[in-house]
Order: structure tokens, then sequence, then C-alpha cells
């Protein structure tokens, strides 16, 4: 048996293929070792804990899911940065199947202050490009956003709305889309 695993990252992609497979639950440190080839130790090389480890995991799932496209016009464009949110979801819906729900209440949980802690950067990361992304739209009509209706709170309100449709396994965007149009075009 190997016992010197290559990278972090290698850790961190064999977790999501048991996570792909079998659901996160699925992710612990003897299993984790076991599908890499290497001793339980090696895995502690890099995570000190299973919560550590399952952490960096459903963090690693969420960058993989939305992680920046290479075609820069996605984030030029209100309409088009939704619609590729929504692409996004759906993606990673059939990669990870029942991720998002078990995802979302396994870590909302008291008891896993690092993956919540985790999600939360993620999102934050989400919410910060779905702001900038309305800051720079050209489309949007001037004084839609005022002092008190500002990007952020309306980015903030798109992403709830996302987030909804994500735990109700609805991909389809033109709702949201139709909300855009009518409160900013």
């Amino acid at each position: 048996m190997n016992t010197v695993v290559t990278s972090k990252e290698q850790i961190l992609e064999t977790s999501r293929d048991l996570i792909r497979r079998k659901g996160w639950t699925a992710v612990n440190i003897r299993t984790v070792a076991a599908a890499c080839g290497v001793s339980v130790g090696s895995i502690y090389n890099y995570f000190d804990s299973k919560s550590a480890l399952v952490s960096a995991a459903v963090e690693s799932v969420w960058c993989e899911i939305f992680h920046r496209p290479e075609e820069g016009n996605v984030f030029g464009d209100t309409e088009a940065c939704i619609t590729w949110m929504y692409q996004r979801m759906e993606y990673g819906c059939r990669q990870y199947p029942g991720f998002f729900t078990l995802h979302s209440l396994g870590f909302m949980k008291e008891d896993k202050p690092d993956g919540k802690q985790r999600m939360q950067q993620t999102w934050q990361h989400i919410l910060t490009g779905l702001r900038a992304v309305l800051e720079r739209d050209s489309r949007i009509r001037p004084g839609a956003f005022t002092d008190r209706f500002t990007a952020e709170k309306f980015a903030d309100t798109l992403f709830s709305l996302m987030l909804s449709a994500l735990l109700r396994q609805d991909y389809d965007p033109s709702t949201v889309l139709e909300i855009v149009r009518r409160t900013l075009y």
C-alpha cells in the first residue's frame, strides 16, 4: 500500500468521487484512505479530523459545481449569469445526487461550525459575483438601484430564490429572469 498521497487535491478528488457514487456520508478517513490506496495516517497528514476532511470535500464539490467558466461573457450580463448558475445547479444535482439537500441539512447544524463557515464563504463568493454582475450590466436602466434598493440587496434576493429552486430541484430560470427583466430593465 502506498503510504504517501501526492497531494491534498488528490484526496479531495477521491472524496468527490465517493460523494458522486455513494453520497457525502460515505466520506470518512478510512474510506477515503482505502479509495486513495494509502494508509489512514496519510490522510491525517492533510486533515486532522473527519470533520475537516468532510468540510473540505463539501467545499471542493461547491467549487467544482460553481467554478468560473472560461468564457467571461457569462459575468457581463445578469441574465446570462443567472442562466449559467441554474445550469450549474442542474449539473451539480446530476453529478452529486442528493448533495444539495443533504448538504444543507447536515451543515446548517450548529455542531458543524467549520462546514457551515465554508458553505457560507462559498455562498458569499457567489453573492459577491452576482452583485458585481448587477453593477456592471449595461442593460440595467439608470436609477434601477437606489440607496434602499441596492445591487447587493437584489443579489441577495436573487440568490435566495436560487437556493429555494435548488432545494426544489427546479432548474428553470425563467421566473427569476422575468423578475430581473421587470425590475431592472
